[in-house]
């Protein structure tokens, strides 16, 4: 593989700190890193291409690290680490792998992993960050619910067999949109595609803590009442929406659209819209320069106080902190 990211220095140093500090810097506070031993010499690289839900960077350097993963919702994140050249000593949660080109690491949210690179030829290898929100929404586009639970991947992922190659070309197509100079690929819109495809492919690809709901196969369609109080929610996100309201529109009682919701979706339907209406809100955020206050009474906020402490409970960070990222 040509090297990637190859319009996206960070840094090129032979002071390993600095490659420790970029690292913190492209993952977004996302991670904490130390060296396990002594910081080495050697020349440290990193290119990378980070935004506010996913990050990839190029790694290309000697030093021994431990990767300390926050973990939260919204701030949670999951990592897979694949080789370019040469081949790494992994340890995550008393699991042990080699990573290389054959082989890569799914690292889960809060988990922490320390990275050897085995000595004698120069180690390069792709560290990708995935929010945990859109490893929730590719699990829910697939079973018609979110997990009630963190998906947990298993450790090692097999990049040699057919569903880990699938992975691997992937991100390699991720690769080729961000270093590509059409500014078509350079679209967030494409580059999100393109992720959202990886997280599909990792969840039916690698054994996790919910692969048994996948084997099940495709969900059946909502049940028309759920499918209208959907409609209703999307349509009226910016009005005040009460539970009779929903209700209503799904032309059923209050229990019974509240029972379809937690059946279908592993939620109440004030909890779906709370959770839709803040992350319109934090999409807006970051999209644009407008002040938080009135992006929020935009989405039918009424009440700042309490909507920073459910955006804070929502994505482990006040609004104020999502704003000064845009």
């Amino acid at each position: 593989m040509p090297t990637p990211l190859r319009n996206h220095l960070i840094t090129t140093s032979q002071n390993p700190a600095d490659l420790l500090n970029a690292a913190t810097r492209l993952f977004g506070g996302a991670i904490t890193t130390s060296p396990l031993d002594e910081l080495c010499g050697g020349d440290h690289e990193l290119r990378g291409v980070a935004a506010h839900d996913f990050a990839v960077g190029y790694f290309a350097s000697p030093l021994d690290v431990r990767v300390a993963s926050a973990k939260g919702r919204g701030r949670g994140s999951y990592f897979v680490n694949i080789g370019v050249s040469g081949a790494i000593s992994a340890a995550c949660g008393g699991l042990r792998a080699t990573l290389d080109e054959a082989t890569a690491g799914v690292v889960n949210p809060g988990d922490t992993q320390e990275l050897r690179p085995l000595r004698g030829r120069r180690t390069r290898f792709l560290g990708l960050r995935i929010d945990a929100a859109l490893v929730d929404e590719a699990f829910a586009a697939l079973t018609g619910h979110p997990p009630v639970s963190t998906v947990c991947f298993d450790f090692a992922l097999d990049l040699a067999e057919p569903k880990g190659r699938a992975v691997r070309l992937l991100v390699r197509s991720l690769l080729e949109q961000l270093d590509s100079d059409d500014p078509l690929f350079q679209r967030t819109e494409l580059q999100r595609s393109q992720l959202r495809s990886i997280v599909t492919a990792l969840l039916l690809a690698q054994p996790h803590s919910h692969t048994g709901e996948l084997r099940d196969g495709p969900p059946p369609g909502h049940p028309r009442p759920l499918r209208a109080a959907l409609a209703f929610i999307e349509a009226n996100l910016t009005e005040h929406i009460s539970l009779g309201d929903i209700a209503r529109a799904a032309t059923c009682s209050p229990r019974t659209v509240s029972s379809a919701f937690r059946d279908r979706l592993g939620l109440s339907p004030m909890s779906y819209v709370r959770n839709l209406r803040l992350d319109r809100i934090r999409a807006d955020i970051l999209a644009s320069t407008d002040p938080v206050g009135e992006i929020a009474y935009r989405w039918g906020v009424v009440h700042l106080g309490r909507f920073a402490a459910a955006y804070r409970h929502r994505f482990a960070e006040l609004p104020s902190a999502t704003a000064a990222r845009r």
